[in-house]
C-alpha cells in the first residue's frame, strides 16, 4: 500500500472535533518510553503482537539492524494529546534501497526513474526483515482508530514531503487497515503468502492425516531421511538458551 508525499495538509497540529493532537517524528525509540509506546502498539483489547513491541523494534536499534549503516533509518511517527498522553504511533523508517521488505518493488523503482524521478528514499512503515502481517497505523483506544487512520495517512504523506521522499508504502500491514487506507486513496496492492494454520492437530501423524497419500507419504520418506542421517534436535527454551547456543 502506497501514498504520494504532494500537496498534504500540515500535520504538526491536528484539531478537530474530539481530537487536538500533535504529530512528530522521531529518529530513535530511546525518545519514547516503552509503556506509552506498547500502550499503542499492544492495546489490552487486541491481541499480543511482539514485533510491533517497543522492545523488539528497539533491539533492532540496538543491534545495529537499523540505522545509518543499514539503509534504514527510522522515522517513527508519533500522534500525542494536548493532555501529553501518545494516542498513536506509526514504525516508520527512511529507505535508500528495497532490501529486507519481502516487498518487491524493484519494478516500480525502475519505471519511477525511467520517468525521471528518484525512487530513493522511500519512507517505509513496516517491521524489519519481518514478513509478517500486522497492524502498522497504531492506536492505543479502539474507540479512536478508525478516525485516527486518515490522520496519520496525511501526517505520513506530510512526513514524506518534509523528508523529499518519492512516497511512503505501508506493508504487511492488517487486512482492515489496507480495506480503510484504501478507502481513502491509497494505492492498494496484494501479494500472496503461504502460511501453515494448525487446525487442532493433536500430533504430527493427526496432521499428516489430512493429507493426500502422496503427500502424506513424501512426509514420511523426507522425515525419516532426516532421522538416519544423525541429526538430534534439541528445544530450548527461556533461560536454558545460553550464550554458546547463540555463538
Amino acid at each position: 500500500m502506497s501514498g504520494a508525499g504532494r500537496d498534504a495538509p500540515d500535520t504538526q497540529q491536528t484539531r478537530g472535533a474530539k481530537h487536538d493532537l500533535t504529530l512528530r517524528v522521531v529518529s530513535s525509540l530511546d525518545e519514547v518510553e516503552a509503556a506509552a509506546w506498547d500502550a499503542c502498539a499492544n492495546p489490552a483489547d487486541l491481541p499480543y503482537d511482539p514485533f510491533v513491541s517497543h522492545t523488539f523494534l528497539k533491539a533492532l536499534e540496538d543491534a545495529g539492524c537499523v540505522g545509518p549503516s543499514s539503509g534504514w533509518l527510522p522515522q517513527h511517527l508519533l500522534a500525542v494529546t494536548s493532555t501529553g498522553r501518545l494516542a498513536a504511533v506509526v514504525p516508520s523508517y527512511l529507505k535508500s534501497h528495497s532490501r529486507g521488505e519481502y516487498i518487491f518493488d524493484d519494478g516500480w523503482a525502475e519505471a519511477y526513474e525511467r520517468a525521471g524521478g528518484a525512487y530513493y528514499p522511500k519512507l517505509q512503515c513496516a517491521v524489519p526483515f519481518t514478513p509478517v502481517p500486522g497492524r502498522r497505523l497504531l492506536v492505543a483506544d479502539a474507540t479512536e482508530r478508525q478516525a485516527l487512520e486518515p490522520i496519520l495517512a496525511s501526517a505520513l504523506a506530510e512526513v514524506t514531503r518534509q523528508l523529499a521522499a518519492s512516497s511512503y508504502h505501508v506493508t504487511f500491514l492488517s487486512e482492515d487497515e489496507w480495506r480503510r487506507l484504501g478507502a481513502i486513496g491509497l494505492l492498494q496492492r496484494t501479494g500472496k503468502q503461504f502460511h501453515w494454520q494448525n487446525r487442532g492437530y493433536r500430533s504430527f501423524d493427526d496432521f499428516l492425516a489430512t493429507l493426500a497419500s502422496r503427500k502424506r507419504k513424501a512426509l514420511k520418506r523426507e522425515r525419516r531421511e532426516a532421522l538416519a542421517s544423525g541429526i538430534e534436535i534439541e528445544w530450548l527454551t527461556g533461560r536454558d538458551i545460553t550464550e554458546a547456543h547463540w555463538d
